[in-house]
């Protein structure tokens, strides 16, 4: 795999080469008005996505830091990206051009003070994965097999002036406002910069691996504080093969159940025990072992739930509250989905879509067991999510609503349902989490 031997990490270095990717966008709009004319519309419009796709990503990856996990974040949104972006953008997960040899070395002795091979007994230089933040090499001492993942130069100085520079991007994809637009931004600023400070993820991961490592199916790896830093941690290295790729492969239905029994338990327990989560439940983040575990990994990104919050929105999740118009309204006020200076056409379209939307995304909670398998459940879900982003109706309103809260919780809930669909797990007990 091709290596970098330098990260663009000034403003200026990262500014320069978004415009070049805009401009490489621009001559492929060119081509796709040519194109449209003498073929049809919906093939000119794919090989466009296409095309943008690859520009954009193939820029984000040499970017790396907070543009690249924008990428990532977005590749999970599945019924908004078209299906172009998604797969290019999914590579981001744990599949990017590593740092080169010379650069890995440099980066580790200016942030530990010591050159690998004076901590480590061995220490592969060849990164064995690289994503957003950081990538992760293999190394030995005293006999044990360590997975030590270190961070890119310049990633967390780089935070804000990226945001700056995607936010009216995001804004419009996402049909936001300038008004209370900030409060939004605050929060996943806030998270990046968090999953910057390695020592807060190790403080983060040792909290989980001792709150959870009951569940059963469920395997962490240990931690080694000492030999890590703000920009480098080291653990046990664990092998196994990426839930993606499990799922892929995988033909034993009784696996598929158990490992997202464990999956679903572990995101339950979390939620609802612990009241914070581990919010970036993607492929990348889960290994399977050869035993047939589920192994979780990474715990940069944990959001915790306040209680103001929590109890309004899992009241949203009961049925006799969504049948309850006066009820259903009084949780919308409390979790800020509707404003009190809404017009009366706001009220309207915002409570029946949500309405739509939670009666059946909710639907699991009202069941003892649920086949996250079933596909026509999803497609309900992509339909209605469909139908009210892209209406003209939205399109004219003020299209964030909501608590802050809600960004990494929707995450949460929509990566751990669209991991529970990727393995195609049945009969998955809901309620499980409080037999332990």
């Amino acid at each position: 795999m091709k290596t970098l031997k330098n990260i663009p990490i000034s403003k200026i270095q990262r500014a320069s080469k978004l415009v070049q990717t805009g401009a490489k966008v621009g001559v492929n709009y060119l081509k796709y008005y040519g194109d449209k004319m003498v073929n049809s519309e919906a093939d000119a419009k794919g090989r466009l996505d296409e095309s943008n796709a690859t520009d954009i990503y193939d820029s984000l990856k040499d970017l790396k830091g907070s543009a690249l996990k924008l990428a990532q974040m977005l590749s999970m949104e599945k019924n908004i990206l078209p299906q172009a972006y998604v797969e290019k953008f999914s590579l981001s997960q744990f599949s990017v051009p590593p740092l080169s040899a010379p650069l890995v070395i440099k980066t580790f002795k200016k942030s530990f003070g010591k050159f690998p091979n004076e901590i480590f007994d061995t220490f592969d230089s060849e990164a064995r994965n690289a994503a957003s933040i950081g990538q992760v090499h293999r190394a030995s001492l005293d006999g044990k097999q360590l997975a030590v993942k270190i961070q890119y130069p310049g990633v967390a100085d780089s935070i804000l002036s990226d945001l700056a520079m995607v936010k009216p991007i995001a804004m419009k994809m996402f049909n936001i406002k300038g008004e209370h637009s900030d409060v939004y931004f605050k929060e996943v600023e806030g998270k990046l910069l968090e999953e910057t400070n390695y020592l807060l993820e190790i403080e983060q991961s040792q909290e989980v691996v001792a709150a959870c490592s009951h569940i059963p199916n469920l395997k962490f790896p240990i931690y080694y504080k000492d030999l890590s830093s703000k920009q480098i941690i080291t653990m046990d290295w664990m092998d196994g093969i990426h839930l993606s790729e499990f799922s892929k492969i995988n033909t034993n239905q009784k696996l598929a159940n158990d490992l997202g029994q464990a999956l679903w338990d572990f995101y339950m327990y979390q939620i609802r025990v612990l009241k914070k989560v581990h919010a970036d439940p993607h492929p990348g983040n889960f290994l399977v072992s050869e035993e047939g575990q589920l192994i979780a990994l990474d715990f940069g990104c944990m959001k915790t739930i306040p209680v103001d919050f929590y109890e309004p929105y899992f009241e949203l999740f009961n049925k006799d509250v969504l049948d309850n118009s006066e009820l259903f309204h009084n949780k919308l006020l409390e979790l800020e989905i509707l404003r009190k200076d809404d017009t009366k056409e706001e009220i309207e379209f915002f409570t029946h879509m949500f309405h739509d939307v939670l009666s059946f995304f909710t639907q699991p909670f009202r069941e003892e067991t649920f086949d996250f398998s079933d596909p026509n459940y999803f497609e309900k879900i992509a339909a209605i999510g469909e139908r009210y982003f892209k209406s003209t109706r939205t399109s004219n309103m003020n299209a964030n609503r909501g608590s802050r809260h809600f960004i990494y919780m929707n995450r949460t809930f929509f990566g751990l349902f669209n991991l529970m669909f990727d393995l195609q797990a049945k009969n998955i007990k809901i309620e499980n989490y409080n037999s332990f």
